[in-house]
């Protein structure tokens, strides 16, 4: 039995085609419910937060350095840091922990 890649191919198109205007043709006026807009609000950053989250963990070589790390940037976060100040404390973390587990 053979495969025909084209065939994936368009089915693929057809499936990301149809989700992104299915909702433009079925929805024409604005949405009202305030639970519906509040879950399309957060629907972007839970997606984001789903693929990060395991590639944070897998990231480093210690899994103990990935977490103190995730711990410090969500304390940072929370009190409103800048993403850059953010980003090099959790590689500071990391480098640290590491430094310290491996020569400590």
């Amino acid at each position: 039995m053979s495969h025909n890649i084209y065939i994936y191919i368009a089915l693929m198109a057809i499936t990301t085609y149809l989700i992104r205007i299915l909702p433009l043709t079925l929805i024409r006026r604005e949405i009202k419910n305030r639970f519906i807009r509040s879950f399309l609000y957060y629907v972007p950053y839970v997606t984001l937060a789903v693929m990060t989250f395991p590639a944070i963990l897998d990231a480093t070589q210690e899994p103990l350095a990935a977490a103190l790390a995730l711990c410090v940037c969500i304390v940072l976060a929370y009190f409103g840091k800048s993403l850059f100040l953010v980003s090099v404390l959790g590689c500071v973390t990391v480098f640290i922990t590491e430094w310290i587990m491996h020569h400590g």
